[in-house]
Order: structure tokens, then sequence, then C-alpha cells
């Protein structure tokens, strides 16, 4: 497994990070446990939950993800070996606090009882799960000047919040999750001119099927060492193929769940058709020739897995050994420029 820099912190994080979102509604606490297990195995040192987990959100599982994690890392002893990240819920989330924002107080509260479903005294990574404004983020296209709202919260507000946090030592670092070029500029900049933490990761959506990232944030990754932690690499299983020509397996997420519409057009399942008829072609596994496509972006520091089954954790797991050919590359972004981001 590569070990990879998270922004400009000292910690080495694995190029391949276990997402948790499935724990506590797709998987019980017996398999988080083994899919933790599985994963430290196999060289994974990057946990990356949040508090609104498991997905979909709702009162009754709300926080389950993160107490599985606790008791994993109460059970093994080994939380000096994981990078921990989580992530606070800004609006919309009436259920987990009335009025949900990233206002200071809230922030703090957050915090609080993260650290003791997750059974620690530290999290390694805080995230912003989305803007506490009105924004572009979840798939929607199309700025426009919006209505200000008494629920936006200013994000000198928020990073002045964490920097209170990191200096009690309740978090080490901070990052941003489904932010755009202009908050990750702003965030930046509070930074530079009033001493606050400085974001050293930004977790965004990133697949064959949504190449958004690279049109306004790619360069803040490189220039700004904040680093993609890229989630839904495989545009939640759809490029793995098991909804291929119409199919729903059983207990799959997208046949379970109706709610998530991003990746389920006809154009999306279209697009998707050729990078599987590609990797049919090349004798590879798709889901194997999605992730590994994602690895070795250079922009990327982790790439965010998920998996409800072992069986597919460790395929997942083992695209880390994979290396595209140029030819197979150019054949990938070949199908890119002709339909680019069919999933925004």
């Amino acid at each position: 497994m590569e070990y990879r820099q998270l922004g400009r912190t000292s910690l080495k994080v694995s190029k391949i990070c276990l997402g948790t979102m499935t724990w506590g509604e797709q998987n019980s606490e017996i398999e988080a446990h083994s899919q933790m297990d599985l994963a430290v195995e196999r060289g994974i040192n990057f946990f990356d939950a949040a508090e609104m987990y498991p997905v979909p959100p709702k009162p009754e599982t709300q926080g389950l993800t993160e107490s599985y994690i606790g008791s994993w890392l109460a059970k093994t002893g080994q939380r000096d070996k994981i990078v921990l990240a989580t992530k606070v819920a800004s609006t919309g989330m009436a259920h987990i606090r009335p009025d949900s924002n990233l206002k200071a107080e809230q922030i703090i509260d957050a915090v609080e009882k993260s650290l003791k479903r997750l059974q620690t005294d530290y999290i390694d990574l805080y995230q912003l799960h989305w803007p506490s404004r009105r924004t572009n983020f979840f798939g929607q296209l199309g700025y426009k000047v919006p209505v200000e709202s008494s629920s936006d919260v200013a994000i000198e507000e928020t990073l002045t919040a964490c920097a209170e946090l990191v200096k009690q030592g309740k978090v080490r670092h901070i990052g941003v999750s489904n932010e755009t070029p202009w908050g990750v500029s702003e965030y930046l900049r509070y930074a530079r001119e009033m001493g606050l933490p400085r974001i050293d990761s930004i977790q965004n959506p990133y697949n064959f099927l949504n190449r958004t990232f690279e049109i306004g944030l790619a360069e803040f990754s490189h220039r700004e060492s904040v680093g993609l932690l890229a989630y839904s690499p495989l545009a939640m299983g759809v490029l793995t193929g098991k909804y291929r020509h119409g199919a729903k397996p059983e207990g799959a997420r997208l046949t379970l769940f109706t709610r998530f519409q991003r990746y389920t057009s006809e154009l999306a399942h279209t697009t998707a058709e050729k990078y599987l008829a590609l990797a049919e072609k090349h004798q590879l596994s798709p889901a194997q020739m999605a992730l590994a496509y994602v690895n070795d972006r250079p922009f990327v520091t982790s790439n965010i897995i998920g998996a409800t089954t072992l069986e597919q954790l460790a395929e997942n797991i083992a695209s880390a050994d994979l290396r595209l050919s140029e030819d197979l590359i150019k054949e990938i972004e070949s199908i890119h420029m002709r339909q680019p981001n069919p999933c925004p």
C-alpha cells in the first residue's frame, strides 16, 4: 500500500481510504468490524466517517457508524495506527441539531458527540460536510445569485471555531467537503490573513461519470496542497456493472433506496456502458479499472472506497496494485471527451 502526505500535515494516509456510510443501515456492527479488520490487514490506515452516517440519514440510525468505529477501536486498541476522519453536518439535518449549520456552538457540540461515539479524545481530520451557505453542491449546476438566508454562516466563524478545537487538541487538522473553488479560496484566505488553521483536504465526488473536480478545484489541490479525498469513485456502484442492462441486484444501494438519483439517468447508464465495455476489452475488473484511474490522479490524496461485503472490499482494495497502461488511459480520455461529466 502506498501512503501519501495529507495536505501540509505530518500525517501519511493510505491511498485507499475505508468509507463507512453503509454501517448501521446496510451493514451490522459485526460486519463493520470485519471490514475494518480486513482493511488494516491490507494496509489501510485511513477511515472516513460522518456524524450523519449511515446513509440514507434518519433519526433512528444517526451516529451508528461512528459508534461502530468506536467499539472497534476500544476492542482492538489500534487508535494510534488509524488516521480517523469524520464530518460535521451543515444545514438540513434538524434530526441531528435544530437549525443545523456551521455556527461555532454547533461545531463544538458536534465534536463532543462524535468523540464520545468514536471512543477517542481526538479526531485526526475534521471535515465540514457541505457549505453552510446557498451555493452549488450535491450535483447542482448553473450558479444563481442566492437570496441571503439566516441559516448562512460566515466561513470566518466556522474556521475560528475549528481553530479553537485544534488548540484544545480535540481536532488535529481541518478539511472541507462538497466545496466550491470560491469556498476553498476563502478558507485559505482566512487561514493566511488571520493565522487560522489551513484546510488540508477536500472531499468531493470524482469518478468516470463526474470529473467536475478537474475544472476549478484540481489546481487548488496542486498549488495549495489541498488534496482530494475522492468519494463515489464507483458512481454508487454503477461503474461495477452490477446495474448493467437494467439489473436491480437484491440488497444493492440503488435497488433499496430510490432517493439516490445522481447516477441513475439514461445518460449515466449509456456512458457507463462505454467504460464497462472498455474494461471487458482489456480483461479487467470494471470496478478495479475505475478505482485505479482515480487512485493515480496527481491531485488525489486518497480514494474513499465503500463496500457491503468483504468480497467487494477485497476487490476494491486490490485496485491499489493496478496500473493502467498509457493506451488504456488514452481510451478512457477519448470516452470522456465525447461525453464529459454526464452526472455532475
